[in-house]
């Protein structure tokens, strides 16, 4: 017991919650005909019928990859965007004063506007369709991302830029030898977030006239009182948020393994 049991301890701390949580629903929704919110055992059905179908037999029978692979697409997509465009601006922002002036007050004002406050805008811009969707996906990861790339490089010590030019590194060579390394870890916790954020952002940028997602098959259930649909979509996005997150967190652990709060 002594070898196993700090292993499996986690675990079950980590599955009493919600195992509790599913109890209290079943005895609160279960012999209850007609209740708006279904058992959890009808929802496990209706997750079955997304995926494998056979069960219902409807239009949403065995679309779950279908509708699962659009979501993906707008999120790791909105995603890549947000961090290609808001690395390099926070770091020009945090280690460039001029640029720093120029833009952060903007930034900061721009940055408290809600997604959903831009989803009448977007669809007037984009149109109806994915490329709204794309981009409230994006500007969700986008704000994360750039604040935490702002703090860390504006977090760097000063004496690492005195060792470096000490050293003969000067200039540019600065950005990728003494700001990105030592602005990593903030980074990654901006990443970390700006995905979660994506996930969370991926039903609202999905009620913009798309025809697949998770985002949009939830919004037509909603319309058709169709409950167990709404929860099943919210457990696979919850899901898929989970593994997406435990990704960046393992990619963040191998690159930074030097440093003592990631490694």
């Amino acid at each position: 017991m002594a070898t196993w049991w700090p292993r499996l301890r986690p675990l079950l701390l980590a599955a009493a919650f919600p195992a509790a949580m599913l109890a209290i629903w079943h005895f609160a929704t279960i012999g209850r005909p007609g209740s708006l919110i279904p058992p959890p055992y009808e929802v496990w059905l209706e997750l079955r019928d997304l995926a494998f179908g056979g069960i219902n037999d409807d239009a949403y029978s065995k679309t779950l990859h279908i509708h699962l692979l659009a979501s993906i697409s707008r999120v790791y997509g909105g995603f890549a965007l947000a961090l290609i465009v808001a690395l390099p601006l926070g770091m020009l922002i945090g280690r460039v004063p001029l640029i720093r002036q120029l833009l952060d007050p903007t930034i900061q004002i721009l940055r408290p506007v809600p997604v959903t406050a831009w989803l009448p805008l977007a669809m007037i811009i984009f149109g109806l369709g994915p490329r709204s969707a794309f981009f409230l996906v994006f500007l969700g990861a986008f704000y994360p991302i750039l604040v935490n790339t702002i703090f860390g490089v504006r977090s760097v010590e000063p004496r690492l830029f005195e060792a470096a030019s000490m050293l003969g590194c000067s200039g540019s060579a600065q950005f990728f030898r003494v700001v990105l390394p030592a602005a990593l870890p903030s980074i990654f916790t901006g990443t970390r977030l700006g995905l979660g954020f994506a996930w969370v952002v991926i039903v609202v940028g999905e009620m913009t006239g798309v025809q697949t997602g998770l985002g949009a098959i939830i919004m037509e259930a909603r319309q058709l009182s169709r409950t167990e649909i709404v929860i099943s979509g919210m457990i696979v996005i919850g899901a898929f948020g989970f593994l997406s997150d435990q990704l960046v967190m393992l990619i963040g652990r191998r690159l930074l393994a030097w440093s003592p709060s990631h490694g």
